[in-house]
């Protein structure tokens, strides 16, 4: 399996078999490798995430940001920006993930962050929310804002 790196965005062969015996480490910068999270997930397009994988996919996805777009089927904004974010994803090189989360079925973490408009996204980093946008944005806004994001310490 390829295991995308929590804290370099390396991404790294895993035998499954071995990984059973001994922990993985990135060949890059020798963090452990992350089994259990997303980490393994495709980051050239975004993953749907729900109440129940949020914790899993966002909050534990570590020094990699995250942004989670907050969306409806019924939104014309969200469906116009959906190609943006599916772009970005196909760019993303696993410097970063793209998550969408449809606030009608997952009520919860749309309560939890305060989401009263949408489209909102919200990006986190080491588990912690560190921006958000509301609204339909262009292209270079939300790049700007996923490349602060990548390049930041927090």
């Amino acid at each position: 399996m390829i295991v995308v790196c929590g804290r370099c965005g390396a991404k790294n062969r895993v035998d499954e078999r071995a990984a059973q015996v001994r922990q993985p480490v990135c060949g890059q910068c020798g963090a452990k490798l992350n089994l259990a999270s997303n980490a393994t997930a495709d980051t050239s397009r975004p993953l749907v995430i729900t109440d129940a994988t949020f914790e899993r996919d966002v909050l534990q996805a570590g020094a990699r940001p995250v942004l989670v777009d907050c969306w409806a089927a019924w939104c014309a904004p969200c469906r116009m920006i959906a190609p943006v974010l599916d772009q970005l994803a196909a760019e993303s090189g696993g410097r970063y993930l793209i998550a969408k989360l449809n606030v009608d079925e997952n009520k919860r973490v749309a309560a939890q962050y305060a989401i009263q408009g949408i489209p909102t996204l919200l990006i986190f980093k080491h588990g912690q929310l560190i921006d958000r946008l509301v609204g339909a944005h262009p292209r270079q806004t939300i790049a700007a804002t996923l490349e602060k994001a990548v390049t930041s310490d927090k």
